[in-house]
């Protein structure tokens, strides 16, 4: 079966395995795009509380601890003792912009940046705090609405606590307060993106003990077989069949006792409130996410970590390898979800400390689509991977200056390898146009994005970002 321009495979149990883009297999009316003939696709991965930056606060001055040293090439010496260190392996394919989000009246800071932060719009209801509402679509969804296989819904995953400030999930949008629910147990992302309509995931890998990859070995081995696939669109479906394979095997092993005998599918960690545990199930949401853009599921995957001011999770001590305050708390410098508590000692650090963790699972993501090789380079050359911040800072919830890590060019349409302050009003939204024109998304006249977002926003595109 075609779907669109990849081979699908169909097995038992229901089961419907998209396939990576095969260039033997290729049409020859296929329109190139993104990596001759692989689409774009944009990978949005969220952190809250800002980051471990250069700041003045009440409980004294803080060292830059975040960005490059200087602005322009970014290169191992710009990174060294940074917390974007953790790229360095990347450093070539990274575009680390600040940009400056509009003042929106959400009547707190982390509604601000956490419902701005994919919509680039103000509230439906101003001053409303906790109980906040984005007024539009979050280009994830957009992304997934216009460029997907029959306008399938892009992913939204969760990892961390489900309930919080804003209520848990709350970066994607359907349209104006109209949220939408995310996946929040890895199998059940697997399951969704597989097909799977008669055996659940969890009976194939603990009561049977089965591969997606056993379910359709014939059809598999047939197409290997097939002349017209070259040697690298075998070494591409080896690949796939062995990211397959490992993304189960972690699956598998993440079922307790119990949950095997349930067979539930439920996985440790995703609704923890410990960090090590919370980004562990992160990567495999990660996992899930290259294994969606290789096989041309979606076009577009948001991941969320903890809720709205990740008020609940206690990352590692990279030092004492113990698990800190939550993390709210460390970005506030004080005991308390406010300015009253104790101050924390050395809670900068710490801040930095939860900002390693980030980087270290964004590279995870990196190198998962960099593996996968397409006819022009990487996965990763085709698409754009978006480490984002709700705020630039903890302690101020400032919106000027977000940190947005982007890695990859969408096809060469982004410049890699640059440090980029965009110091004007309404750069974050048009940074969001600029993401949305890369993977495909246009205006109604057929040109460059500038639609979205909230009307009186900015929305051209900036030069400085552009290859």
């Amino acid at each position: 079966m075609k779907m669109r321009r990849r081979m699908v495979l169909k097995g038992l149990g229901g089961v419907t395995l998209a396939l990576p883009f095969l260039e033997g297999l290729r049409r020859s009316s296929t329109a190139k795009a993104g990596g001759d003939g692989v689409p774009p696709f944009a990978i949005f991965f969220r952190q809250a509380n800002g980051c471990a930056s250069a700041q003045d606060t009440e409980v004294g001055s803080e060292p830059e601890r975040f960005w490059p040293t200087t602005e322009g090439a970014i290169t191992p010496e710009t990174l060294a003792g940074r917390a974007l260190d953790e790229l360095t392996e990347h450093a070539g394919k990274l575009l680390a912009v600040g940009v400056n989000a509009f003042n929106f009246d959400y009547g707190d800071g982390h509604a601000r940046g956490a419902l701005q932060g994919l919509t680039g719009q103000g509230p439906v209801v101003a001053g409303m705090g906790g109980d906040s509402e984005a007024n539009g679509e979050s280009l994830d969804h957009r992304i997934g609405r216009e460029l997907n296989p029959d306008g399938r819904d892009s992913l939204f995953l969760y990892a961390g606590v489900g309930s919080g400030w804003l209520g848990g999930p709350c970066i994607s949008y359907r349209g104006p307060g109209n949220r939408r629910a995310a996946l929040h147990n890895p199998v059940t992302a697997y399951q969704t993106i597989v097909g799977t309509d008669g055996e659940t995931i969890s009976e194939m890998l603990v009561q049977r003990r089965q591969s997606v990859n056993d379910l359709v070995r014939e059809q598999m081995q047939a197409l290997l077989s097939d002349p017209k696939l070259s040697s690298l669109d075998v070494q591409r479906l080896e690949l796939h069949r062995q990211a397959i394979r490992d993304l189960e095997d972690t699956l598998a092993c993440m079922l307790t006792a119990d949950e095997e005998a349930a067979l539930d599918g439920a996985s440790a960690g995703y609704d923890s409130d410990d960090g090590d545990q919370v980004l562990a199930a992160v990567r495999v949401h990660m996992d899930i996410a290259a294994l969606a853009v290789a096989c041309g599921y979606t076009r577009s995957v948001a991941i969320q970590v903890s809720s709205g001011n990740d008020g609940s999770t206690r990352y590692s001590n990279l030092d004492s390898g113990e698990l800190m305050e939550n993390y709210h708390f460390i970005s506030h410098r004080r005991l308390s979800h406010d300015s009253t508590g104790a101050v924390i000692p050395n809670s900068d650090l710490l801040h930095h400390y939860v900002d390693r963790h980030f980087a270290r699972t964004f590279k995870h993501l990196l190198d998962r689509l960099a593996a996968y090789q397409v006819p022009s380079g990487s996965l990763l050359d085709a698409g754009v991977a978006v480490w984002l911040n709700d705020q630039s800072q903890g302690p101020s919830h400032s919106s000027r200056n977000l940190p947005y890590i982007l890695a990859g060019s969408a096809g060469g349409y982004f410049r890699q390898g640059q440090y980029v302050r965009v110091d004007s009003d309404g750069s974050h939204c048009r940074l969001l146009n600029m993401i949305g024109t890369a993977v495909g998304l246009r205006s109604q006249n057929g040109g460059d994005l500038d639609d979205f977002g909230d009307p009186s926003l900015p929305k051209d595109p900036i030069p400085e970002l552009m290859a």
